[in-house]
């Protein structure tokens, strides 16, 4: 929340599972295009939020198994929690407004009555969320015959149905929608409402991300029929949100075009890295350039290799350093030139490269500061690392 002094130029807040994250690509290029994308134009003055169904626990460990990024924010268990930065600091100000006409074990008590809800794993169950599975044919009859019963309890519940199985429980001021409300109440009373705001979902707990105002809208094109309905039935005129007809994180790379919001071309979308030239310049986008170069070093795909670090070595400055973790320094023309040694090692592999938290600081006229998080990823070697770097070098 403090990271900027002024107003964040765009804050994209986004769904997980089959949005931000496309579980039927398992190259991961979507969300890998999206990660470069990111870091190099968007990371330093705007925010990502992560709005997802999933528990702390699934959230983690989704983590582990995609090459995603680290958020600004995570809303997590269906809007009902609240947490910021790498620590995930809770938001207990979002505590106290869900308490309000909430109580758990009546909840929980009058909804194990109905043979038709399964309850879900442990895991899924948090303080103010309790989430069952139910078929898709009898949910709606359980959905109002569960209102009924907890309005007569003096119960201020929201039922959201979603995925085609999953029923959430909530207290009717939770919600991905009434979590971002929040945020921007929260944003604007500091003087720091983000300029733009992009929503992007592809089922019916996102619904609520769509009804915000001012915000614009993506449903990626595999969205989910009941996200289309309430679309059809609730927003069809409203030109702030728009079907993509790319998936997942390809779809909010073209919803960002779409509305003019900033760049949308991928450095993973260059493929030539004499063409490479950005309109903006960035310590950011040298870091995020840099590595696609050595992931593609590694797998062997670039040509006129001699050509290319004579080329890279000219474009750094002769005091650039690269600054390990561990306290050792190393010329960066040095490492450079080090590369030779393992071209082509991972020639045949699925190996990626991607960088997170790339933030600079200006140290002199022309020279930056970059700390970045790397992350290596092979489906045949020795799986995800991670490495926290720090470069300075001067930019003619």
């Amino acid at each position: 929340m403090n990271r900027f002094n002024a107003p964040a130029r765009l804050m994209i807040v986004s769904d997980l599972d089959h949005t931000m994250v496309d579980h039927h690509d398992p190259e991961n290029m979507s969300l890998l295009r999206f990660n470069a994308l990111w870091e190099a134009c968007y990371r330093h003055d705007s925010l990502l939020v992560f709005s997802t169904g999933r528990s702390p626990t699934l959230y983690k460990q989704l983590r582990k198994e995609k090459p995603m990024l680290t958020p600004d924010i995570t809303i997590m268990s269906v809007g009902t929690e609240i947490t910021y930065g790498t620590s995930m600091v809770p938001d207990d100000g979002w505590v106290e407004v869900l308490n309000q006409k909430w109580d758990r074990n009546t909840v929980t008590e009058e909804a194990s009555k109905f043979s038709e809800l399964t309850l879900q794993s442990e895991t899924e169950q948090r303080p103010h969320k309790v989430s069952f599975y139910v078929d898709k044919d009898k949910a709606q009859d359980v959905t109002k015959a569960l209102s009924e019963i907890f309005a007569k309890h003096g119960l201020d519940v929201k039922i959201i149905y979603s995925g085609g199985m999953d029923l959430d429980i909530l207290p009717q001021g939770a919600g991905k929608g009434q979590a971002l409300a929040y945020l921007h109440k929260k944003f604007k009373a500091e003087g720091k409402l983000p300029t733009n705001t992009l929503v992007c979902g592809d089922s019916g707990n996102d619904a609520e991300l769509f009804s915000i105002p001012d915000v614009h809208g993506v449903m990626v094109s595999n969205a989910q029929e009941e996200l289309l309905q309430w679309h059809a039935d609730n927003a069809k005129g409203n030109p702030k949100i728009i079907h993509a007809t790319e998936r997942c994180a390809a779809g909010i790379i073209q919803a960002i075009g779409h509305f003019n919001l900033g760049p949308n071309t991928s450095p993973r979308d260059i493929t030539n890295f004499s063409d490479s030239e950005l309109e903006n310049v960035s310590a950011s986008s040298e870091i995020v350039n840099f590595f696609l170069f050595y992931e593609r070093w590694r797998r062997a795909e670039v040509e006129n290799c001699e050509i290319y670090l004579a080329s890279m070595k000219a474009d750094c400055d002769a005091s650039g350093i690269l600054v390990h973790p561990s306290g050792a320094e190393l010329p960066l023309c040095g490492a450079i030139t080090g590369m030779r040694s393992y071209y082509g090692d991972k020639q045949g592999r699925q190996f990626r490269v991607w960088v997170d938290r790339v933030l600079s600081t200006q140290t002199g006229l022309d020279t930056w500061l970059v700390k970045f998080n790397k992350w290596e990823l092979c489906v045949f070697g020795v799986g995800a690392g991670k490495c926290a770097l720090a470069i300075s070098f001067a930019n003619d």
